[in-house]
């Protein structure tokens, strides 16, 4: 069965974030959008470069009005130590969350069991708490944050015009479809 559509379920996990451990839940995702983004572990050599790329972009992501959160299979203590350590998790002003007890990563079904680890997934969720866009790939294969950015506003344009729809390459401030029967077989 599919995640999309669907609400997220209940959840309380630790997060280190610009200085402090936090705890997030479901309902921190409440009330704005928010992206968040599954890796493996800490400590590895492609998720830092997904991180620098997703800090690098996160003012776009603010402006948009959407949090980040990067999750991992690891603690938040963990997640302490690896952003003071790496130059290209250390750009993060989002919160980093640590998923020991693998809650997050089964309940988004990203969990890898047999290694302990998550796969690459990357979830799109609105203000109230409904998932909207998601892809899960490969380990091997890092994402590029700017097409996250791109599925958010998408997301964001139709939940604010329902009656629209957004095609293939869409970018903000592009043409959009209105579905009827008169463009049927004609695109």
């Amino acid at each position: 069965m599919s995640l999309i559509n669907t609400q997220v379920q209940p959840f309380k996990v630790n997060a280190f974030h610009n200085g402090k451990f936090i705890e997030v839940t479901e309902e921190s995702l409440k009330g704005k959008w928010s992206v968040l983004i599954f890796m493996p572990a800490a400590f590895t050599f492609n998720c830092p470069t997904e991180i620098e790329d997703a800090a690098e972009h996160y003012a776009e992501f603010q402006k948009a009005g959407t949090e980040v959160y990067i999750v991992t299979t690891d603690t938040h203590f963990s997640h302490k130590v690896w952003h003071e350590t790496s130059p290209a998790v250390g750009k993060a002003k989002f919160p980093l969350i640590g998923d020991p007890t693998h809650q997050l990563t089964n309940a988004f079904g990203v969990h890898i069991p047999e290694e302990g680890l998550a796969l690459r997934g990357t979830f799109v969720i609105n203000p109230e708490g409904v998932i909207k866009t998601l892809e899960i790939h490969s380990n091997e294969i890092a994402r590029d944050v700017s097409e996250t950015l791109r599925k958010l506003k998408a997301a964001q344009f139709t939940a604010a015009n329902p009656n629209e729809v957004c095609p293939a390459k869409w970018k903000e401030g592009e043409k959009t479809l209105t579905p009827s029967l008169d463009l049927v077989g004609k695109i």
